[in-house]
């Protein structure tokens, strides 16, 4: 995939002196969040931007295909950002805060199963209340395969609901009748919110940075930060595997493989294309196949997938994320070993 960029003037974004601007990057698995991430950080100019990305799921792929982000990247631990938003995430906003070299703005990429209302009221809390601005909530949409029961996903549902601005993505995979359609139903869902169309997530970045747009007097209104506490205490207390209500009611599995093994890519294609099961709605990793100098981005969205050649940053080795609804994980794991190389 290549990323064209965008030249944004210094003095396009005049931030304030108080309060450091967040903004929250939701959308489904798939959507293309990462890329749009990309797009900011390639394009940020002067402004100093630091980024928290959340993944579902035990391997941390996104980290690994941003651009170079040397001291902007602050990991949050691994799991559904909303169930470790009382600690983990609290505690690396803070990390950027106290930071020696001021940032200027924060960006906070979550999983594609995340319900954004939770992360949102953590900038609303008494500790961040004074110290952060929440400037919006941006929702991506893969313009293609969204519908209005996407996946019959309440994440999915409630990232438009939520979505201050709802950025159409891939655009040029879909034809004009279909974008008026998804126009109108983000009407009936979020009135008013801000619609844009891009493709690779090519946007310039004043349209969707400092842009002022979410309603915080109406969220403090509706507040309440001890129903908030007590939801996430009585999930950790009784779900071990740190699973919020909304990923019970989609029935998410993410799993993962790991291999210091190659793959054999004819093996691997045929996995790919005759016994890839359709409950898989997306996966992810860095491959390392036998007849290859170079690592290989695996991306699949949907019925979609890409294999991308890069160069190696590390020892070649695979390691690949599938999310899914009720996964038969023992199979899937038996199918790629069958992959590798003899």
């Amino acid at each position: 995939m290549t990323y064209t960029t965008q030249r944004i003037e210094p003095e396009t974004i005049a931030l304030p002196k108080r309060g450091m601007p967040v903004t929250i990057i939701t959308g489904f698995l798939g959507s293309g969040k990462t890329t749009l991430l990309n797009q900011i950080l390639q394009n940020k100019q002067n402004l100093k931007v630091a980024v928290l990305v959340n993944e579902f799921g035990d391997i941390n792929i996104d980290s690994q295909l941003l651009v170079s982000l040397d001291q902007d990247m602050v990991e949050l631990s691994n799991g559904c950002i909303c169930c470790t938003i009382n600690d983990g995430l609290l505690e690396a906003v803070y990390r950027v805060i106290e930071r020696e070299d001021p940032v200027d703005y924060l960006v906070i990429e979550t999983t594609g199963i995340a319900d954004p209302l939770p992360i949102a009221l953590t900038f609303l809390g008494a500790e961040l209340r004074d110290l952060t601005r929440l400037d919006s909530i941006l929702t991506v949409i893969d313009a293609e395969i969204f519908t209005p029961d996407h996946f019959d996903s309440e994440a999915a549902f409630k990232q438009v609901a939520y979505g201050d601005i709802v950025l159409l993505n891939k655009t040029d995979r879909t034809d004009s009748k279909k974008l008026q359609e998804l126009e109108d139903y983000i009407q009936t869902v979020k009135y008013g919110a801000r619609i844009l169309h891009c493709q690779y997530g090519q946007v310039p970045l004043p349209l969707i940075l400092d842009v002022g747009l979410t309603p915080i007097d109406d969220y403090i209104k509706d507040y309440n930060p001890h129903d908030t506490h007590e939801h996430h205490d009585h999930d950790h207390d009784h779900d071990h595997h740190h699973h919020s209500h909304h990923l019970q009611n989609d029935g998410f599995v993410s799993m993962s493989f790991q291999s210091d093994r190659p793959f054999d890519v004819n093996k691997f294609e045929i996995f790919l294309t005759q016994q890839m099961p359709t409950n898989v709605f997306r996966a992810k990793g860095i491959l390392w196949f036998s007849d290859s100098e170079f690592r290989h981005i695996f991306q699949l969205s949907g019925p979609r997938y890409e294999l991308n050649p890069d160069e190696w940053r590390s020892c070649p080795h695979n390691q690949v994320v599938f999310i899914g609804r009720h996964l038969n994980t023992d199979e899937i794991t038996e199918q790629l070993n069958h992959c590798l190389a003899s």
